[in-house]
């Protein structure tokens, strides 16, 4: 028992140390999701492992709606969700371009893409934000302490101060559900502004 309640104590810690210190950048995040989707872009989330199986939950929560309450559907994709297409790219084309590929084919200039990266050094989400910023999405990348890498090619950078994995998944799917709350609202028929 003595772990889980630790665990549970530096998970509020890494929160309580994330608000903190980047409430602006979470803010700027927020701001540039609900005017991308306000704009009719889309919002095309990825990641590997744990961040992939975190981009399929953000995903479905902005089309089906967080709070239930018969919200709008907004315009969401994982990346990760297609197997054939993830292998057909991965072994044709390589692992590294498994995203960067897809964001090719669905991405336009006023979309969005969020990538998840708990180690900032995934050389496929890497490759992913550069097309991205190249094809003129806007980026917003949820990482860990280690963004060295991520942090150029990110228009918002969400960096959770911790380089221990679980910590930095628990903190990334409290900051997601966090902005889907953020852009339901938001929506035209939601009930605030955000």
């Amino acid at each position: 028992m003595r772990r889980a309640e630790d665990a549970a104590a530096d998970l509020g810690r890494v929160l309580r140390e994330f608000l903190g210190t980047r409430g602006a950048p979470l803010e700027a995040a927020a701001g540039l999701l609900s005017a991308a989707l306000r704009a009719g872009g889309k919002v095309l989330a990825f990641g590997n492992g744990g961040s992939a199986a975190e981009a399929q939950h953000f995903a479905a929560e902005l089309v089906n709606g967080l709070s239930r309450r018969g919200g709008p559907a907004l315009a969401a994709v994982a990346l990760t969700a297609d197997a054939s297409t993830l292998t057909a790219i991965g072994n044709d084309r390589g692992f590294e371009r498994v995203f960067s590929r897809q964001i090719e084919a669905l991405g336009r200039p006023g979309d969005v893409a969020l990538a998840l990266t708990t180690s900032g050094r995934s050389p496929d989400v890497l490759e992913a934000l550069r097309t991205a910023r190249r094809l003129g999405l806007a980026t917003v990348a949820l990482t860990g302490e280690s963004a060295a890498a991520v942090a150029p090619l990110a228009d918002v950078l969400l960096d959770a101060p911790s380089r221990d994995t679980p910590r930095v998944q628990e903190a990334h799917l409290a900051i997601l559900h966090w902005l889907a709350a953020r852009l339901e609202a938001a929506a035209p028929d939601g009930s605030a502004e955000g």
